[in-house]
């Protein structure tokens, strides 16, 4: 079941306010939705949005994609940021792991080159052998 951000629309004609909501990607604009994370009215000056940034987050986390309106939206109370931030320090871990070993690091390297060109100059004698 693929999951989606996205906004469904309420209000009269002409006055159109949204709940941005976690719903199946396969059910119409309208549909059932599976969690209600916020509401978006851009009638107000200047426009309102309210979201819960937990239950958003707990969304995004467990793979929903946002529409491109909704991850807009997101984007401009700063929720894209947090999510985008929640996952940098697992990468940053492991990037310091890796700089104490730059010297072994490069003596491996030095070493793989060597048997890369001891490789090819076998590679060419087998070729003017034949």
């Amino acid at each position: 079941m693929a999951v989606k951000i996205r906004l469904t629309r309420y209000g009269a004609k002409k006055k159109p306010f949204y709940r941005i909501v976690a719903i199946d990607s396969r059910e119409k604009r309208d549909g059932k939705y599976i969690e209600l994370l916020g509401t978006y009215n851009p009638l107000s000056e200047p426009s309102t949005i309210n979201l819960d940034e937990e239950k958003t987050l707990k969304w995004l986390n467990n793979g929903a994609i946002p529409t491109e309106t909704a991850r807009n939206l997101l984007s401009k109370i700063g929720i894209i940021k947090k999510f985008h931030e929640s996952k940098l320090p697992k990468k940053e871990k492991v990037v310091k792991k890796v700089e104490p070993k730059k010297e072994e690091s490069k003596k491996e390297s030095v070493k793989k080159a060597t048997t890369i060109k001891k490789t090819t100059t076998k590679t060419t004698a087998k070729k003017e052998s034949k």
